[in-house]
């Protein structure tokens, strides 16, 4: 039996009885009073464009997590409302200001580093809790409102650059992808961090367009030129429908070497994509030079809490959980924490506070807990896309490091 099989049969037996025999409130199935008041929750994401998708599973998370609950935290009837995210500090700010109108005793979601950055003066000044559940430029610092469940963006880059270092010979070539924004930048300074002790990467990094709907031509010039230079190995650092056409670019141009990349390269629908190539052809050329990525999170980890969280998610919206969905999950669960701690009747405040002192949180992912900047101190993981069963997924080899 492949491992998506059982999880197939653990959601379908359902998620009630694995939960109520955690009993601490982590995994609690809506067994709660619901005598505290209402509150609302303000939900930021995108609702169309390239980051929809990412949208859709942070919304999933969240909701996921009040359903467990009977639709409450801590206790307490819970109103989601969400506001269009956009993709500019404009747009985000707008969706701020209408929340913060709304009487919001918390905000959470952003997907765009952009919008991140662009609202962190409007959050600050509000003085209510973003638990930011994607969204984490490195360039996000001296905040005090702002939380993140998701990760720096130079993690998934230093996670692999060690990574590489032991694994490549110190002469070997990597080709250096990703998209033109401060995103791409993150990722590859920590690529260049954690890789160049003792070494350096010989190649400069290629940015290309940040287009939503990337054509089937986008990335040959620059693959060209790349591969020109007889590169050993790629990186790079692209999502969704952008990671589906340059991988398919890149062996379209005769690459036939290893990728590496952050997970995000193969999460949510991109491998059903990649497995729907002519007469199979890209499955074929993953399995036959290897396609790895670091990430904080994979569906077939073996926690008790991954295994309730997992088996609800499918049973629910009938596909695999992404990291995605999990932070917006664990953002839903560390407001539920701290609204346990700030008492009956809190204030955005007393919840900002509280955050800070909710300890270790048992996630999906594993323990991990906030760090002085309010960001995890988590562990990375090296997958490796594989067959399982008969589909490609993404299969957790070892763990890689614990950062944050």
């Amino acid at each position: 039996m492949n491992r998506r099989r059982a999880l197939q049969m653990l959601a379908a037996l359902g998620t009630t009885g694995l939960a109520a025999g955690c009993g601490s409130g982590e995994a609690d199935t809506g067994e709660q009073s619901g005598s505290g008041s209402p509150i609302k929750v303000g939900l930021i994401v995108p609702g169309s464009g390239a980051n929809k998708a990412i949208g859709d599973e942070i919304t999933n998370g969240f909701q996921l997590y009040l359903r467990l609950r009977g639709q409450q935290i801590a206790g307490h009837p819970v109103t989601l409302v969400p506001a269009e995210e956009g993709t500019t500090a404009a747009s985000g700010k707008a969706a701020v200001e209408r929340l913060l109108k709304e009487d919001v005793l918390a905000l959470t979601g952003v997907v765009s580093p952009a919008v991140m950055t662009g609202i962190k003066d409007s959050v600050e000044q509000a003085r209510v809790p973003l638990i930011g559940s994607n969204a984490s430029p490195s360039t996000l610092q001296g905040v005090v409102y702002i939380w993140r469940t998701s990760y720096v963006l130079t993690e998934p880059g230093e996670a692999l650059g060690e990574y590489l270092r032991q694994k490549l010979d110190a002469s070997s070539r990597i080709a250096i992808f990703g998209t033109r924004g401060q995103g791409s930048e993150d990722v590859v300074e920590g690529l260049r961090r954690a890789y160049e002790r003792g070494r350096r990467l010989t190649e400069d990094p290629i940015f290309t367009d940040d287009s939503d709907n990337p054509t089937r031509e986008l990335y040959a010039g620059p693959i060209r030129k790349a591969l020109g230079r007889k590169p050993d190995a790629v990186f790079c650092h692209y999502s969704g429908t952008q990671a589906v056409q340059f991988v398919k670019q890149l062996y379209a141009q005769g690459y036939r070497g290893p990728i590496y990349a952050p997970g995000f390269l193969t999460e949510g629908t991109a491998l059903d994509q990649l497995d729907d190539g002519e007469k199979g052809r890209d499955r074929k050329l993953i399995e036959a030079n290897g396609l790895e990525t670091a990430l904080n999170y994979s569906a077939d980890l073996n926690n008790t809490a991954n295994r309730i969280f997992a088996s609800a998610y499918r049973k629910t919206f009938n596909s695999a959980p992404t990291t995605y969905a999990m932070a917006s999950y664990d953002a839903a669960l560390v407001l539920d924490k701290a609204i346990r701690l700030a008492g009956a009747n809190p204030s955005p405040q007393q919840v900002n506070l509280a955050l800070g002192k909710i300890g270790q949180v048992d996630s999906p992912r594993g323990t991990w807990q906030f760090n002085q900047t309010r960001t995890p101190q988590q562990k990375w993981y090296l997958r490796r896309v594989q067959t399982d069963g008969r589909l490609l997924s993404n299969i957790v080899i070892n763990e890689l490091a614990t950062l944050g």
